[in-house]
């Protein structure tokens, strides 16, 4: 909350934040682009019966879409950077939009793998944590873990309502109908939200971060502000660093655990005899409680070592895979779903905010786009390596066995990275004495 003041200098009225009213517009965005895409699963077993295909086949699509975005995510991280989030969100969700409004009209896997694998998939990088988080963080510091996760919760929020919503239109109308109604709410609601409220800097409205003193009655300059001793003017001077490749590791093994499940979650279930409509209400249940998961990590993160609680994120979602191994089909559904859904997309708010805490925000979502292009990697060969296995063993049970090592193997790689020496929450450096470093060094070389 800010504190408004009178002409006399008494105090006035409180009043809300501005950043916030721009995370209730990027969290409706997420919501879209998000549920949207955890909701492809459910289409899978009717584009098998009616194109005639595999389980497979329709997986390469989602292998080719997560290596879309993957790649995309650098280049508008890059440009957020440069020339704010808000344009690259708004032309990314209109091209998004559309083209799920002309997923209806596809009829073969080749003309899904171009539209949604290519065309919508390449823009939904655009409404990424990449590039809503750089418009988060320069909105948010004190409180930028539970911006953050207030952000991310709009794409559990996504998954708790579309995935249910989605099998409700496809069984009730057609699967066409569905993948309309979806890229009209983002084209009509989504894109006017962002145009009337979203702006990519506190500047660009007379604000101060946090909600401080306009910038007109500041004499200090904010390159004066302190930085972590990892602080960077250059997103290539990161990669000489461990904790990039640290976060970027354990983001890695996200893609794997997160997007396979996406894609398979409900044709798992089928495999084990449960009906699709109980696959989404689970589904719906694991998005629910990672709402409520994520808003809790948001609030522990802003007290708390970010890389401790990204650490025990990863090894409870290690423990949700073994239930699907280990317990009978519907216990293993269920028991998936509650403890898979503490710790789903709570991920994203702890590496996007402990990247910006350690290398400064300046480059973040270049820095973030590179971390979420790993991300894509490990989901995009997840996705297909799951499809490949099913199709040819009958059963999910090894690559869920693989989902539980690598999980277990980022765990351990957060819990070593060094916060308190790094993130400038706990260690301040003068900006100028980092600057004079980094010259030196550039210097010598």
């Amino acid at each position: 909350m800010s504190t408004e003041h009178d002409g006399t200098g008494n105090r006035g009225r409180k009043r809300v934040f501005y950043g916030w009213y721009i995370i209730a517009a990027l969290f409706f965005v997420t919501f879209i682009s998000i549920g949207a895409r955890q909701g492809f699963g459910i289409f899978i077993s009717t584009w098998e019966e009616d194109w005639g295909v595999t389980t497979a086949a329709i997986s390469f699509v989602g292998f080719v879409g997560t290596l879309a975005t993957g790649f995309s995510q650098p280049i508008f991280g890059w440009l957020a950077d440069r020339y704010g989030g808000r344009p690259i969100v708004i032309v990314s969700l209109a091209v998004m939009a559309l083209g799920t409004i002309a997923v209806a009209a596809v009829s073969s896997v080749i003309g899904l793998v171009v539209l949604y694998g290519l065309v919508i998939s390449f823009a939904s990088g655009g409404i990424s944590p990449a590039t809503t988080g750089v418009i988060v963080v320069r909105w948010f510091k004190k409180r930028r873990g539970m911006a953050m996760s207030v952000l991310v919760a709009g794409g559990s929020v996504g998954g708790l309502i579309f995935v249910p919503f989605l099998d409700y239109v496809e069984l009730e109308f057609d699967w066409r109908i569905a993948w309309i109604v979806t890229g009209s709410l983002a084209l009509v609601i989504g894109i006017p939200l962002i145009l009337l409220i979203v702006r990519s800097k506190p500047e660009d409205m007379g604000l101060k971060i946090d909600g401080g003193k306009s910038i007109v009655d500041q004499d200090s300059d904010a390159s004066q502000d302190p930085v972590g001793p990892k602080y960077v003017e250059r997103w290539t001077s990161a990669l000489r660093s461990r904790p990039i490749w640290q976060l970027s590791f354990g983001y890695f093994v996200c893609g794997i655990t997160t997007s396979s499940i996406a894609f398979h979650y409900v044709r798992w279930a089928q495999s084990e005899d449960i009906s699709r409509d109980t696959a989404a209400l689970a589904f719906a249940l694991l998005s629910g409680i990672n709402a409520c998961g994520v808003i809790v990590v948001g609030l522990l993160s802003d007290r708390l070592q970010r890389k401790n609680l990204l650490g025990a994120v990863y090894l409870v979602r290690g423990i949700a895979f073994l239930t699907l191994i280990f317990l009978p089909g519907s216990m293993a559904l269920w028991s998936f779903a509650l403890i898979g859904g503490m710790s789903w997309l709570a991920t994203v708010p702890l590496t996007a905010s402990l990247t910006a805490d350690v290398y400064g925000v300046r480059n973040l979502g270049t820095l973030f786009g590179l971390a979420n292009m790993s991300h894509a990697f490990g989901g995009a060969a997840a996705v297909w390596a799951f499809g490949l296995a099913f199709t040819h063993w009958g059963s999910y049970d090894v690559p869920f066995a693989v989902g539980a090592v690598t999980l277990l193997a980022a765990g351990i790689v957060s819990f070593s990275i060094k916060e308190k020496k790094d993130s400038v929450r706990y260690v301040q450096v003068p900006r100028e004495v980092i600057l004079s470093s980094d010259e030196t060094t550039r210097a010598t070389i």
